[in-house]
């Protein structure tokens, strides 16, 4: 008798203490759950020892990468239906949702349900992980070495792969929507008001020279050097952004205004700058190194000169001891990433010397954001699978929908700080009037 789905819903709910809000179907075309749900697929048995090998996140993570388990239906009602009944059961710390919702494996009472997770994996060796998960490298974090790594692992999947998910404006973090009486209902118009709304925080005026930290494909440079007639540097790990970035300038006549170099903001020497904008790169940075990547966007400013700082962040824990780094961000998007509290980055740029003059949220705009980044891979998924692999598409397709339910549910937010490295005469350049940037 095929009753594969009624064991796996059993040992489930065992595990949570409550119905499981999903249906499942498993490898042996049994069906057992709620109707009218998302159908939560188990094709192979291969993702029970998946599981039995590697319990928590990163064994359900391998199975999803592999396509051993899929969803069937709205893949945000899924992850949300989920996430919200671990929520339900104590579950709620402040983790990325994707967290939230495989946490639950680790509970004691799965490992004493353990025999009968066992005969329905059936016998065999761990399959071998997936090849789109980044190899584990030992020493030390944030090396200058190892982050070049993890920079590559995330970025140099294809700039071809980017302009299909990113769409045509290539920029690689949280739009600014607005409404239809200023425009920004777009995408495309979102991402420009963004990045205006960054030069005009920063108070970019012509002749004046920019630093970009984590220039990604020039968006950021490009708009900059264009619209308010500044020279620019952007600064990239990534050897694929840059060549991409460099005939982006190229095309618009810009290569006397701007300069695209593959460099660590920690060996930059030929400051100070006017302004500094660094736009979902500080996540990269690590806790170990972040005092020191204050320290040095600090020194390499003018007196007076603002930094811009655009970072997503995590929820505060009790025992920030605690916080653990998601196994499935780590090993398959950022490795190394970190995310830290709003209050600490700001508390950090304070003691790096910094005067932080304000602090906006902009979380329902990346959750809106990531929502069209969706659409965009869902759109052009044969493409997408063609220009990578099907692992490394299921990859971003779960990563940016359960991002976008992180965000939207405040589980993360991102923030854009706005410093100052403020003279000793005091004399900041600021507008009396908070958010008038001039």
């Amino acid at each position: 008798m095929a009753d594969a789905a009624r064991r796996l819903t059993a040992l489930a709910e065992e595990v949570l203490g409550a119905p499981l809000p999903l249906r499942i179907r498993a490898w042996d075309r049994s069906e057992y759950g709620p109707p009218g749900t998302p159908v939560l697929v188990i094709r192979r048995r291969r993702a029970l020892r998946r599981l039995l090998w590697k319990p928590g996140e990163l064994g359900l993570a391998r199975a999803w990468v592999a396509g051993d388990i899929d969803v069937e239906g709205d893949l945000y009602e899924a992850l949300d239906l989920l996430a919200g009944s671990l929520w339900e059961r104590g579950e709620g710390t402040p983790r990325s949702g994707l967290a939230a919702l495989l946490a639950a494996v680790r509970d004691p009472r799965l490992r004493a349900a353990g025999g009968e997770l066992v005969r329905l994996a059936g016998p065999g060796l761990p399959p071998r992980p997936p090849r789109e998960e980044a190899r584990r490298t030992s020493g030390p974090l944030h090396t200058l070495r190892r982050d070049k790594q993890s920079i590559s692992h995330h970025y140099d999947v294809g700039n071809t792969f980017y302009e299909r998910v990113l769409g045509p404006s290539m920029v690689y973090s949280c739009a600014y929507w607005g409404t239809d009486e200023d425009g920004a209902t777009t995408l495309e118009e979102a991402q420009r008001a963004k990045l205006d709304l960054v030069c005009r925080k920063l108070a970019l005026e012509p002749g004046q020279r920019l630093l970009d930290v984590g220039c990604g494909w020039g968006s950021m440079v490009l708009h900059a050097a264009r619209e308010y007639g500044v020279s620019a540097v952007g600064i990239t790990l990534s050897e694929e952004q840059a060549a991409y970035a460099r005939k982006r300038i190229a095309e618009a006549g810009l290569t006397e205004r701007i300069e695209i170099r593959v460099q660590d903001y920690r060996e930059i020497s030929d400051g100070p700058f006017d302004a500094i904008s660094s736009i979902g790169m500080a996540e990269h940075v690590g806790s170990a190194r972040y005092a020191e990547y204050a320290a040095d966007v600090h020194a390499l400013l003018k007196p007076g000169g603002r930094l811009l700082n655009h970072q997503i962040a995590r929820r505060p824990l009790k025992d920030e001891e605690a916080y653990e780094v998601d196994e499935f961000i780590d090993r398959y998007v950022f490795p190394d990433g970190e995310l830290a509290p709003v209050g600490r980055t700001v508390a950090q740029l304070e003691e790096a010397g910094f005067e932080v003059r304000d602090v906006e949220s902009l979380r329902e705009h990346y959750a809106l954001t990531l929502r069209q980044w969706v659409a965009n891979l869902q759109q052009h998924w044969a493409e997408a699978v063609e220009l990578t692999s099907p692992g490394r598409a299921r990859v971003w397709r779960l990563y940016m929908a359960a991002s976008a339910l992180s965000f939207e549910r405040n589980r993360i937010g991102v923030n854009q700080v706005l410093a100052v490295r403020t003279p000793e005469s005091g004399a900041a350049g600021m507008p009396l009037r908070a958010r008038d940037w001039r």
